[in-house]
């Protein structure tokens, strides 16, 4: 491990000279790709800075204390020594977690697909309440929210809604939110206090950009229709909205939250650039047994991660055992402590894999 960081720092420090070189500053493509690289591997080089320091500061207090020291002085020697020897441990941890091969997608915006499951309308109403805990968490983290398509089912609820969260880091927070939600509480209409069960899909998908999914549109089918709100009625006099049909994977992506045709197909391809792109990454996934084993339930949105249990006050995560007594702060998007246990428990199974 020492010898990667080792080889990491000489990395660094020649990507720190070359940034500064004036020929590479007139390549703004090339000095864009090298400050992105560096602002990768700051964090580990930092982190093994300061993990060397402690480890001279350690040594140097062992050579004081083979020499003869007035007793403060050995004392004071003896104390700052047991407080690095406790360090020691924890920072190896932090440069192992550092050095885990991250995720490409990790710093990048997410698409976010809401769709209500089984329960009618109750799961329909549970869909709105989740779109808006994610925009709650979104504004929490100071991202910008983008609302792609919307189905309202005319109570208040929505049948499905996609929409696009910008952040930095938007992707490493949310990937472990796809997957099935459940909730259960009594509905207003129910008379007589009975507890419903209702489920609510999540997808949360990566922004596929240009260079990651190439779409040839003579495989694109395009339809125009006029945009409709609650009930089907029409709020729209012209045939802005789009509905693009994928012809060799037969995915279909609609959007009519614009006004504008032009601006509805460009959203609509964002959606279906980013389904593709998921596609691509779940067959490679599927290849890999061993990523699998290390995954707290990412991508799978047939899986049961989390119940929300209103009479009880509780929100459980299923893949890692966690149960908050704080329902109404979570979903006032307060994932925070949720987000970081699930992180936390698969980077802790990626190193038992990285061992094994």
């Amino acid at each position: 491990m020492f010898d990667q960081l080792d080889e990491l720092i000489t990395k660094f420090e020649e990507i720190s000279e070359k940034v500064n070189e004036p020929s590479v500053i007139a390549d703004q493509t090339t000095w864009r790709s090298l400050m992105k690289e560096m602002s990768m591997l700051s964090p580990i080089v930092d982190k093994y800075k300061e993990y060397k320091g402690v480890k001279n500061a350690i040594e140097e207090a062992l050579v004081m204390l083979d020499d003869k020291l007035d007793a403060d002085f050995e004392a004071l020697v003896k104390d700052e020594l047991s407080e690095n020897k406790k360090r020691i441990e924890p920072l190896e941890e932090e440069l192992k977690i550092l050095l885990l091969p991250k995720d490409p997608n990790d710093d990048k915006n997410v698409i976010v697909e809401i769709r209500g499951g089984a329960g009618g309308d109750e799961a329909a109403l549970f869909a709105a309440d989740l779109y808006r805990m994610y925009n709650r968490f979104a504004e929490r983290s100071k991202w910008k929210s983008e609302l792609m398509d919307i189905n309202e089912n005319g109570i208040g609820g929505f049948k499905e809604a996609i929409f696009m969260l910008k952040g930095e880091g938007a992707y490493s927070r949310l990937k472990y939110e796809s997957g099935v939600h459940r909730v259960q509480r009594v509905p207003d209409t129910e008379s007589s206090g009975r507890i419903h069960t209702s489920t609510v899909t999540v997808a949360v998908l990566p922004e596929a950009e240009d260079v990651d999914v190439e779409i040839n549109m003579n495989d694109i089918k395009t339809d125009v229709f006029r945009s409709s709100g609650n009930g089907g009625q029409s709020v729209n006099t012209t045939d802005s909205a789009v509905r693009l049909t994928h012809l060799p994977t037969g995915i279909v992506v609609s959007c009519q939250d614009e006004k504008s045709q032009l601006k509805n197909k460009d959203k609509a391809l964002k959606v279906m650039r980013a389904k593709l792109y998921e596609m691509e990454l779940s067959k490679q996934k599927a290849e890999i047994a061993a990523e699998k084993k290390s995954q707290v339930g990412t991508g799978n949105r047939n899986e049961r991660i989390r119940t929300y249990n209103f009479p009880q006050g509780r929100v459980t995560d299923h893949r890692v055992g966690l149960t908050l007594h704080k329902l109404e702060q979570v979903l006032d998007g307060d994932l925070e402590e949720i987000i970081s246990t699930l992180t936390t428990h698969d980077q802790a199974e990626k190193l038992k894999n990285s061992t094994t």
